[in-house]
């Protein structure tokens, strides 16, 4: 039996007396597009630090293809093919789209970042950074300076940079987060074309894209997995159902 791409085991951590993720332990196959949602305050974000290396556990571990990587850094972790975006959009502002992924692609390549000169004239570097930014569709926006990109493009551009660095497994935090509806129909449809090609888990408050692009939902309600499963059937789940109750989306 193939290892999982993606295996959280018992993961807990707690900040003093709160408890902020308790004995997660979630196990996500190849090619999987998983979705995690739950209460604000449930620990997802907390979670997604976890596992891609940001905050360390207090207990548990992260495996990535079999192998343990609770001990790497977040760099590591993502030249282990384990890459995230971020819930508040990281890029560099003063460049253009096209030198923010060409220089991912450095990154991913082992170069170091004081050649942030060079980039914008590698040939290579800016080819496979091109293919990225089509496969997000800002290939006819490469040249604009990323600070002038919409909500929504940095959006974009912020998944294009995670592709560059090739990853076996995609976090995505809250990537609908603050767009509008424009936006968000195009953020969903790339998401879409992205199913399937890598392991993906996605970390969302809106419930409609949640449901139209997971094969699997798991709800986080204080630090705690209380369902898993399908997601017509963790919907249809009387302890979710109660969980969410007066709640607005996950």
């Amino acid at each position: 039996m193939a290892e999982p791409a993606l295996e959280l085991r018992d993961l807990n951590k707690a900040y003093g007396a709160l408890t902020v993720t308790d004995h997660v332990s979630l196990a996500l196959p190849d090619g999987e597009f998983h979705a995690i949602i739950g209460p604000n305050g449930a620990g997802k974000t907390t979670l997604i630090h976890q596992i891609s290396g940001v905050v360390p556990s207090d207990t548990g571990s992260v495996w990535l293809g079999g192998h343990d990587v609770t001990g790497l850094s977040l760099p590591d972790r993502v030249h282990r093919g384990l890459v995230r975006s971020f819930q508040i959009t990281s890029i560099l502002p003063g460049f253009s789209a096209l030198e923010n992924v060409a220089l991912a692609v450095q990154a991913r390549e082992g170069s170091s970042f004081r050649f942030f000169g060079r980039a914008r004239d590698e040939a290579r570097l800016n080819d496979q950074a091109m293919q990225a930014l089509e496969e997000v569709g800002l290939g006819k926006r490469a040249g604009i300076r990323a600070g002038l990109l919409s909500h929504g493009e940095k959006r974009q551009l912020e998944i294009a940079i995670a592709l560059a660095a090739r990853p076996r497994v995609l976090l995505l935090d809250e990537p609908l987060a603050g767009t509008g509806p424009e936006e968000s129909a195009v953020l969903i449809a790339l998401m879409q074309r992205l199913r399937g090609r890598m392991t993906i888990l996605l970390i969302e408050h809106d419930m409609e894209a949640v449901f139209a692009l997971a094969e699997r939902v798991s709800v986080l309600v204080y630090g705690r997995i209380i369902a898993s499963g399908p997601p017509a059937a963790v919907r249809d789940d009387p302890e979710v159902r109660t969980a969410y109750l007066g709640e607005e989306g996950g």
